[in-house]
């Protein structure tokens, strides 16, 4: 390609939406333009980018027996309805009527769809396992989207379902999806980590999230430094046991007044008692139904785990008339003790083995000192409830887990049969009988893995391309347009690293040397091949690795042969 053809412009510029630097340079470079809010224009050179990460994913997929399809993006309310989604799901899905009156969406996700297009399909348990997959744009109406194509309200998507006759069969398609995508995000060239996660708005019972790692990501990321442990803050966890008190400690439960006193902080001022001493009480409606958690007062409760362990589609804090008709206060002053209505509780290991403990009286302005489990009230269900911090104890051995940002570019989940069962996605078994087909997804953002590859790899100049996803792998520079010898020099590299199978930008515009080094460092080309007249005259070009900044003379017969070698250990290893 030549530049002075190529549909970009860049720009020193940046709009004032753009607040990290992936996004800041993708703008510069031309590579994307703003259409509305969170919807975006693939300009040549982002597009040249995303179909090579497109072609990797492929290139992963095929290679394990998977199957590409291409759903419709507009999708039936009916199926939503059937999956039970349709009202769950939420303002982020975007319904609309057709000129009938019949209700549709555009489609966040496809679990809906393929069920249908399966279970019109299958008949037989002979027939599977199937694995499909698609590459496709996807719609979620953001609140507020933010950071270009991080969190867009338009994106690109590969989404993937297998379909299985059992749960060991399942989860073999679980980990070869697993497999393929630590392939996938290791041939782009990206540091990451495969974390354990929460499921989310999809469901199922098993998941995880591929992190890129990065300063800037949304996403903290928990790992062990001593092991292969990772999760997300959602999941993760730490050592936990019951703890067991002496009771010849405990000491007789009393009520004490605590006017405005409310939140955990402010009545351990009031009593002069460390908020560790404390039990925060909260209560949540979770499927409908009310239910109170338990953990110490310096700790959070991590709702995500809450709504796993129940199995439940939400979760939410109980409004004041719901708290006040369990505990017969205010909210701020629950306690597991002297409930007004019955209510399950769950308790977090955290709150065992501490003696003569302080909670809300379920009175106003009312709280219980010398509060002890066991004989105060008794702990019928315990579980890890809380958010883990930094410095805790890896669950898996003992080395301390450690605080990572990230950018989550792709996740992978073991459904079962949540989608399956409600739809009569169904097959005859090998004895006659029915079931349903045991169901797993998996989902990459596109852009969004191309604008992390950016975050993670650029410098004060511009982007540092991994050369899987560079839109060029080389750019020749030729930088006195003016002289005969430079502008056929550039020409006949330009060709022949051409017919040599590299992927090579000529800078052919009748520009000062500074602007094409600025352009050729904002864009990221890996390679630069700089001819100047007096370098010509001695028989050599001068090479820039953008990666590591260094510049190498190189005879100008050899040069091709040396880009050649160059991309393929980049690529290959």
């Amino acid at each position: 390609m030549r530049i002075s053809s190529l549909f970009f412009q860049t720009k020193k510029e940046v709009p004032k939406e753009a607040q990290i630097i992936s996004h800041q340079l993708m703008f510069r470079a031309g590579m994307i333009q703003q259409l509305a809010s969170g919807v975006y224009n693939y300009l040549p050179l982002a597009l040249k980018s995303l179909r090579k990460l497109e072609n990797i994913i492929r290139e992963e997929l095929d290679k394990r027996g998977c199957q590409e399809v291409l759903m419709p993006v507009v999708q039936p309310a009916e199926l939503w309805k059937e999956s039970g989604r349709w009202d769950y799901y939420g303002p982020e899905l975007l319904r609309f009527q057709d000129r009938k009156g019949a209700d549709f969406c555009l489609g966040p996700t496809h679990e809906e769809v393929v069920t249908d297009m399966v279970r019109k399909n299958l008949k037989s348990y002979r027939q599977l396992p199937w694995n499909l997959y698609q590459v496709q744009g996807k719609f979620r109406d953001e609140v507020r989207p933010r950071f270009g194509l991080m969190r867009g309200r338009e994106f690109i998507m590969k989404d993937g379902y297998s379909f299985d006759v059992d749960e060991k069969a399942a989860k073999q398609s679980y980990d070869l999806m697993y497999e393929a995508y630590n392939a996938i995000f290791s041939r782009c060239g990206l540091s990451f980590r495969a974390v354990d996660a929460a499921t989310g708005a999809i469901g199922g019972d098993m998941s995880h999230e591929f992190q890129v790692l990065a300063e800037s990501g949304e996403d903290l990321v928990l790992a062990c430094d001593s092991c292969d442990y990772a999760a997300n803050e959602e999941k993760a966890r730490t050592q936990t046991k019951e703890l067991r008190c002496d009771a010849t400690l405990y000491n007789e439960m009393e009520e004490v007044s605590t006017p405005d006193q409310k939140a955990v902080e402010d009545v351990a001022a009031f009593l002069k008692t460390p908020v560790e001493q404390f039990i925060k009480s909260m209560i949540f409606v979770a499927g409908g139904e009310p239910v109170m958690v338990l953990v110490r007062g310096d700790r959070e409760v991590n709702e995500s785990k809450i709504q796993a362990y129940l199995s439940v589609d939400e979760i939410a804090l109980a409004d004041d008339k719901t708290v006040e008709e369990i505990t017969g206060a205010p909210t701020g002053f629950a306690g597991p003790v002297n409930l007004k209505k019955e209510i399950r509780i769950l308790a977090d290991w955290s709150i065992t083995g501490i003696a003569n403990m302080v909670c809300g009286a379920n009175k106003n302005d009312a709280h219980l000192v010398n509060v002890n489990s066991g004989k105060d009230f008794e702990l019928k269900e315990l579980g890890d409830f809380i958010v883990i911090e930094a410095g805790e104890i890896c669950p898996q051995c003992d080395g301390k887990l450690q605080e990572h940002r990230g950018i989550e570019v792709g996740q992978v989940f073991y459904l079962g049969t949540k989608y399956s069962e409600r739809m009569n996605c169904t097959f005859i078994g090998d004895d006659g009988k029915s079931y349903p087909a045991v169901m797993g997804c998996y989902g990459i953002g596109v852009g969004r893995t191309l604008q992390a590859a950016i975050e993670q790899n650029h410098d004060d100049y511009g982007i540092i391309w991994p050369m899987a996803l560079a839109p060029f792998e080389v750019v020749v520079m030729p930088l006195q347009m003016n002289k005969e010898v430079v502008v056929e020099t550039g020409e006949k590299f330009y060709k022949e690293l051409r017919e040599a199978g590299l992927e090579v930008a000529l800078d052919d515009r009748n520009e000062r040397a500074g602007f094409k080094f600025n352009d050729s460092d904002l864009v990221g080309y890996p390679v630069q091949v700089i001819l100047g007249a007096r370098s010509i005259e001695n028989g050599v070009a001068e090479v820039k690795i953008r990666k590591t900044g260094e510049k190498i003379e190189i005879k100008l017969d050899e040069v091709v042969e040396w880009v050649k070698n160059y991309r393929d250990t980049q690529i290959n290893g």
